[in-house]
């Protein structure tokens, strides 16, 4: 069964930095891209970061070019979203996901997010 748990939300104040991290069990890891959505209030989810199966190339939405770095962890099956200069707009919940094998940015499994604030 597959699972994504996503740790590391909480409250943060405008500029300041979160890291989140997502265990990845059930699956063949090394076999699947992974990444990152998030969902504002009212908002459509939207695509954030990826990173490939071997970790050697990446993907940003342009709002989080230059501010946040996406990395896995192939030995422990996990999956880093590092996130500084944060602004409210960043304010979402963020979700862990696993893009379809052999179709880059489909999403096949959600994990069930977890709560970014960030105060002004």
């Amino acid at each position: 069964q597959v699972q994504l748990v996503e740790s590391g939300g909480g409250l943060v104040q405008a500029g300041g930095s979160l890291r989140l991290s997502c265990a990845a069990s059930g699956f063949t890891y090394t076999l699947y891209d992974m990444g990152w959505f998030r969902q504002a209030p009212g908002k459509e989810r939207e695509f954030v970061a990826a990173v490939s199966r071997f970790g050697d190339s990446t993907r940003y939405a342009d709002s989080a070019k230059g501010r946040f770095t996406v990395s896995r962890d192939n030995a422990k099956n996990t999956v880093t979203l590092q996130m500084n200069s944060l602004k409210p707009e960043d304010t979402a919940v963020y979700f862990c996901v696993r893009e379809r094998l052999g179709d880059s940015g489909k999403i096949d499994y959600w994990g069930q997010g977890t709560q970014v604030t960030v105060s002004s």
